[in-house]
């Protein structure tokens, strides 16, 4: 298919939008492969509460940066986007058709607008300072620091990632200017169609419940107790994702069960509206499209005649 040979399309949306599937089935009729933009995807054990593709899933399409690291690694945005951009170009050597699909909107952003990341401190202290404080005083707290000199990169990282919140501010400390004022960057050599799925947001509120529901009814309980059982601490980053702090914080008796899932779902619709800090509705580059029976069908057409269009 003409046009193929640098393009790259982007699957983006809030979670539990139905990116997954939508992107799966694309794929199988333009001879495309996955790619991956999702934090926690990478991370081998953490299947229930990631929502990761099922087996079947995986086996109808090629994925890529699924079940990469072991939980006890900590991998930083560099080392993804050089994953993510070693996976596209393979993927474009065999003449097929990647498709980014995910909703982490700064790995999103990364890999399409080639962001180079700023400095690191020589050494551990910033960062054993900042996470200190958070110990301390709590994530509020380091949180409340960042909205104070770097509001814009504030809104878009979740208060309780203690881990970017303090990249963030080590960026700052060390510079003197705002993480969200310094992505450099160096635009890859990609041809991007950013396709965007949507929902009313009480849908969306609904279909994000049903798959809490269905995380706890497929054993997110005993997903997060094996975790801890191996050794992953409480704090360790890929452990802040919602369901697994909030879970294992009720394996270790701090609440209830009953207390631990209505936190998920109130984070999960917090996580909703940063992410739509990142996949503005009222963007000019990303096309948005009604979820619909008919969605997949529709946006197979769209990509065809945008390829065509090379």
């Amino acid at each position: 298919m003409p046009g193929r040979a640098h393009a790259l399309i982007a699957i983006v949306g809030p979670t539990a939008v139905g990116k997954t599937e939508t992107g799966i089935e694309i794929s199988e009729a333009l001879d495309g492969e996955i790619v991956s933009a999702d934090s926690r995807l990478i991370y081998r054990g953490m299947d229930i509460g990631t929502a990761k593709p099922s087996t079947e899933q995986l086996s109808r399409i090629p994925h890529h940066l699924i079940d990469i690291a072991e939980p006890e690694e900590s991998w930083s945005l560099a080392q993804f986007k050089e994953a993510a951009d070693q996976a596209i170009a393979a993927v474009h050597n065999r003449n097929r058709l990647p498709l980014l699909v995910g909703g982490t909107g700064q790995y999103v952003s990364a890999i399409l607008e080639g962001w180079l990341p700023p400095p690191r401190s020589p050494d551990d202290s910033l960062r054993s300072k900042f996470e200190g404080i958070a110990a301390e005083q709590g994530a509020s707290a380091l949180h409340a620091q960042l909205e104070a000199v770097d509001p814009q990169s504030a809104s878009t990282i979740d208060p309780a990632n203690v881990r970017r919140v303090a990249r963030a501010l080590e960026v700052y400390e060390l510079t003197g200017s705002p993480l969200s004022e310094q992505r450099r960057s160096n635009p890859p050599n990609y041809r991007v169609l950013k396709l965007g799925l949507n929902l009313p947001r009480e849908e969306l509120y609904r279909r994000i419940d049903a798959r809490i529901d269905q995380m706890l009814d497929r054993g997110l309980v005993a997903e997060v107790q094996a975790l801890l059982n191996r050794g992953i601490e409480p704090d360790h980053p890929p452990m802040s994702a919602i369901g697994y702090r909030q879970i294992g914080d009720y394996l270790r008796g701090n609440g209830t069960l009953e207390e631990a899932v209505a936190e998920m779902r109130r984070l999960t619709r917090q996580f909703v509206r940063r992410q739509a800090n990142w996949f503005k509705v009222d963007d000019p580059g990303i096309e948005w499209n009604q979820v619909r029976p008919d969605l997949a069908s529709r946006l197979i057409d769209r990509i065809r005649t945008w390829l065509k269009a090379d």
